[in-house]
């Protein structure tokens, strides 16, 4: 897995395998027409993962299995999208995805009769807004008239960029692990959300440490005088233990920023080498120019072009201007 994407990873992971927690949310983000029909269990969360190996550098997820207000089962799959800018092909995993978890749900129910219906919904927290289209049929290539004969699906996706910081979630708890989630990916804003992200921390209860630890390993923008003015305004009396913590588990280990830049270098490769992968599958074999070309930008060249990529026709598109 990406090195950058490993705290991204592991802190949704965390979040959505909390019943709790997970239900709020996707209450609170499917479409009214789907989470009025679901009853008021928690989700119960489901082992495994069907993301392909080579993708899980950017891409995670969770399958839940839920029941309606009728008494069928329903399973909810969650993409969470860990990228600086959308993929364009998402649709097409989802469709993956779905088939493998459909089998998997056939093999231990051999006596099935008919299918549960399996819900998508994206979870993405990327800098760049999202812009790709929410229905399968935008992949596929057919005369228009053939669309009723024509598989298609929608997916509700939860930008956390394009929601006001105040109405990411009703409830504190939740509230606080998605503001933290939004702007790791948003360093430009980092400075500026302190004062709020103090506010929403001192309703954490006891998830502030795991979102601590995070902010410290995410927020680049975050060096330690503010971050012990964080933990100081929230929980003096834990700020030097924490602080000592999170030297022996994270600082040790060469991060955060203002401590070692191996962070910085590793988001640069992770991002420069999905570019040229994602080039690759769009463009075919592409110029010998352009892996040297991107292997010699900066991290916020790389993610402009990432940015154009999205609506590139060609490889010379993505590097416009």
């Amino acid at each position: 897995m990406n090195e950058i994407a490993q705290p991204h990873d592991r802190f949704i992971k965390l979040l959505l395998s909390d019943p709790e927690k997970a239900g709020m949310l996707v209450r609170e983000r499917l479409p009214k027409e789907l989470s009025e029909l679901l009853s008021h269990e928690p989700p119960e969360l489901v082992e495994g993962s069907f993301v392909d190996e080579e993708l899980r550098g950017h891409l995670t997820d969770r399958l839940f299995r839920m029941r309606t207000i009728h008494g069928r089962v329903a399973l909810l799959y969650i993409l969470i999208d860990h990228k600086s800018y959308p993929d364009q092909f998402v649709g097409f995993q989802l469709l993956k995805y779905k088939v493998e978890a459909w089998k998997q749900w056939v093999r231990e129910n051999p006596e099935w009769k008919r299918l549960p219906a399996i819900v998508p919904f994206i979870f993405y927290h990327g800098e760049t807004e999202w812009r790709i289209p929410t229905e399968f049929m935008a992949l596929v290539d057919a005369e228009e008239g053939w669309r009723p004969f024509l598989l298609n699906f929608r997916f509700p996706v939860f930008d956390l960029g394009k929601v006001p910081d105040n109405q990411l979630s009703r409830h504190p708890r939740l509230r606080a692990w998605l503001i933290a989630a939004k702007y790791a990916t948003r360093a430009g804003k980092q400075v500026w959300v302190k004062k709020y992200l103090i506010e929403v921390l001192g309703d954490a209860g006891e998830d502030f440490p795991v979102i601590m630890r995070y902010i410290v390993e995410t927020y680049d923008n975050y060096n330690e005088p503010i971050v012990r003015e964080i933990i100081h305004a929230v929980r003096p009396e834990e700020e030097n233990a924490m602080m000592s913590q999170f030297a022996q588990d994270i600082i040790a280990k060469g991060k955060p920023d203002w401590l070692n830049q191996g962070h910085r270098e590793g988001r640069k490769e992770g991002e420069a080498a999905m570019l040229l992968k994602q080039m690759r599958r769009k463009f075919g074999q592409v110029p010998d120019w352009v892996p040297v070309k991107i292997g010699a930008a900066d991290v916020e060249l790389i993610e402009i072009w990432s940015d154009n990529f999205v609506f590139a026709n060609s490889v010379e598109d993505v590097f416009a201007s």
